[in-house]
């Protein structure tokens, strides 16, 4: 991301799927924070048209941790409605930085090492991890890479699994437990607007299994839109 931009810079538009309350809002004021030289706009998809600027060059960030299709559908027929031209980025995921979140927010809830490195030789608090998604099977598919890189931080399984849709996280569980894993936790693999809070914790009781908290406003969220952004630029 450039340390500078000239007035007429690209707007960055953030597009969330759900509204643009709480997470969506804490996300966009720390990306604005973080980089004071872009002017931030967020709106909800629905609403996407009619926050693009008139006149002026925009890239359009989705707030999603894959490329869910039907949300980008969405925003790209809002784009061309409005025949601005602007430019719309892949999800933020899959990524290192996102995985680095999902451990973070793992241990918070003292369900992973916090650090990785120094703490190698102290035994996991679980035995394995599932990475919850919604989205149905294509989803699970596209957090596949991300389960991998998770899975490479904690030295531990990380099996991706449905919080929506069969077959989920229970199957995933037995599966899991049959291998010998037996403490087992969730990481949900989204940002916070993309389901009710009360499916992940449902999801965790149905298994006797501890989650941690969506991955929300946290500061690798607002790195990779601001990564998006600039990416963008440079092409």
């Amino acid at each position: 991301m450039p340390t500078s931009l000239p007035p007429d810079a690209p707007v960055l538009v953030l597009a969330t799927p759900g509204t643009t309350d709480g997470v969506a809002e804490e996300i966009a004021a720390v990306v604005r924070v973080d980089n004071p030289q872009i002017e931030v706009r967020l709106t909800s998809v629905s609403d996407l048209a009619d926050s693009l600027p008139s006149g002026r060059e925009a890239v359009v960030v989705p707030l999603l941790t894959w490329d869910d299709p039907a949300v980008l559908a969405e925003i790209g027929k809002a784009v061309a409605a409005t025949g601005t031209g602007a430019a719309v980025t892949e999800a933020l995921g899959p990524h290192p930085l996102l995985a680095e979140a999902l451990h973070i927010r793992l241990a918070e809830r003292g369900l992973a090492r916090a650090d990785r490195v120094r703490l190698l030789n102290v035994s996991s608090p679980v035995d394995a991890v599932i990475l919850g998604t919604v989205g149905g099977e294509r989803a699970v598919h596209a957090v596949q890479a991300t389960a991998v890189l998770l899975a490479s931080r904690l030295t531990l399984p990380v099996v991706a699994a449905s919080l929506d849709s069969e077959p989920g996280v229970p199957v995933a569980a037995q599966r899991l437990r049959a291998a010998g894993a037996e403490r087992l936790a969730i990481a949900p693999c989204m940002i916070g607007h993309e389901a009710p809070y009360a499916l992940i914790e449902q999801a965790a009781a149905a298994i006797s299994a501890g989650h941690a908290e969506p991955l929300g406003a946290h500061g690798a969220v607002a790195e990779l839109v601001a990564r998006a952004y600039g990416s963008q630029l440079a092409t």
